[in-house]
This record gives structure tokens, C-alpha cells and sequence, in this order.
């Protein structure tokens, strides 16, 4: 009987586990400037924090700001890997737009991500921001690792998709985030419309986010094309110190002017009448 039938030295295959990520980019807020950054205890759990000290296997979305959540997590949990060996391997960028499907050479390229894993050692997968796989590149991740057997473990931590809607007051039980909408003006108008009126039609809650030095072009959109009576919402700086909800009819808003950061994520959402 051969060695791979007996399954003598054939390792036992690790986890890949889902870290989750501050909201904060390791940025300070406006209202905390010259203070100290955000403990991350105030926003992560400390199993995950502990579960994140444990590892030295990573797939990132970004090396440098993982670097930079590794550094904070030591101050609360000493890493067990000093930093300078921690194998950090970067995800393969998508296609721009988010509809491409992934080539064979894309998905062979992840699979690559996970050879830690099927040699016996836990990888953890980290996003820029929030939960791993959630509005995140890593979910191709997470899916080769079930086609290899592989055990996902996710971790809780802070979503700013699910503390918007939480926050937002609108319908929480029948909701759809939708991604960003179109740069040119003509077709984010028209994609607008549609999502109002699948709203409308279905009562169901539309989110959707935007690159930062966009927030205001979006947000005079939203305004200018969702129906009157439409109830519109706003998120920015979830778990910041100065972070805010406001949500009002489109109405109320077309009377009132909202100043939205060019520099901090924000979370739009609405639920025509």
C-alpha cells in the first residue's frame, strides 16, 4: 500500500480564517486629531484579535495597511511571528468594474494563496477595511478554499455595510447592496432609477458605496434623481469618533445641505415609498 493510500506524510490541512479589519484605514478621525489612534478593542472582538497574533500566513488585499493592523494588533496581543517573517501575499487585483469573470489564470493564481494552508498552517484573509469577503476581492479566496477542502472560520468584526443599514432606520429585512454606480452622470442617473424602482417594488433597502473623493457627486445624485418621498440615508465614519447617520426624505434633504467628507468611506442608502 502506498504511502498516499495509508496517508502517511500527508499533512493535515490548515484553516483559512477571516480577520476582520478596522473601518478606520489607521486613520484619525477629524474629531481626534492629535490624538492617539483608536484602541482596537473598542471595535474587535479580542478573539479575533488574539486569533490574528496567532498567525503568520496571510492573504491581503493591501500588504502595508495589513502591516499596519498587525502593528496595532501587538500592542494588544504579542504577534507570535515578529513582523519582519510574517508571509504576507497579496490578492490579485479584479478586473475594474466588477463583472469580469475570473480567467483560469486568475483562479490558478489564487489557489497559489492558499499552499500555506495545504501544507498544514492557518492563513488568515484580511480586507483593507471591514469583513473579509463582504463588498471584498476575497471572497475568491474564500470560495477556492471550499473547492480544496480547505475550513473557513469567520470572525466577528465590524461590517459598514451592516452598521449603515443598522443605523439607517430603513427596512432591515429585505436589503441588497449593489456596489458603486456608474462615474459618467447620464448612467448613474439611469442605474438610480432602477434601483428606486426595484426598491419600490420589492421594499427592499438599495446600499451602495463610492471612492471617498466622490462621496458629494454621488450624494447630489441621489438627491437630485430618487423621487421626493424616497427616504434617503447617509453613513460616514462608522465607528469613528466623529462618525454620523442622518437619514430624511429626499425632500427634506433637497432643503437642507449635507456636507460629506472627501477623505473618509461613507455608506448610501434608500427605500422608496
Amino acid at each position: 500500500m502506498s504511502q498516499e493510500q495509508t496517508g502517511a506524510n500527508v499533512p493535515h490541512k490548515g484553516r483559512l480564517i477571516l480577520i476582520p479589519n478596522t473601518l478606520d484605514f489607521g486613520c484619525i478621525g477629524p474629531s481626534q486629531e492629535g490624538g492617539s489612534m483608536p484602541d482596537l478593542r473598542e471595535v474587535i472582538p479580542m478573539g479575533a484579535l488574539t486569533a490574528a497574533a496567532r498567525l503568520r500566513h496571510w492573504v491581503a488585499e493591501n500588504a502595508k495597511t495589513t502591516r499596519a493592523f498587525l502593528k496595532r494588533v501587538g500592542e494588544v496581543c504579542p504577534l507570535a511571528t515578529p513582523m519582519q517573517e510574517q508571509d504576507i501575499q497579496v490578492l490579485p487585483r479584479p478586473p475594474k468594474g466588477g463583472g469580469a469573470k475570473a480567467t483560469r489564470e486568475d483562479e490558478q493564481a489564487v489557489q497559489a494563496l492558499l499552499k500555506p494552508a495545504l501544507q498544514g498552517h492557518d492563513v488568515g484573509l484580511i480586507s483593507e477595511a471591514g469583513l473579509p469577503g463582504v463588498a471584498d476581492p476575497g471572497a475568491a479566496v474564500v470560495l477556492a478554499a471550499h473547492r480544496a477542502g480547505i475550513t473557513v472560520v469567520p470572525l466577528s468584526g465590524p461590517s459598514s455595510l451592516v452598521l449603515a443599514l443598522a443605523a439607517s432606520g430603513l427596512h432591515g429585512q429585505s436589503f441588497a447592496f449593489v456596489g458603486y454606480l456608474p462615474v459618467d452622470s447620464s448612467q448613474r442617473a439611469q442605474r438610480i432609477r432602477e434601483l428606486e424602482l426595484i426598491s419600490r417594488k420589492a421594499y427592499q433597502t438599495q446600499l451602495v458605496i463610492e471612492t471617498p473623493y466622490r462621496n458629494t457627486a454621488l450624494w447630489q445624485s441621489l438627491v437630485q434623481h430618487l423621487q421626493p418621498q424616497t427616504l434617503l440615508s447617509v453613513s460616514c465614519g462608522i465607528t469613528l469618533g466623529s462618525g454620523w447617520t442622518r437619514t430624511n426624505t429626499v425632500s427634506r434633504w433637497r432643503q437642507e445641505k449635507l456636507e460629506i467628507p472627501d477623505n473618509i468611506p461613507a455608506v448610501f442608502s434608500w427605500l422608496a415609498a
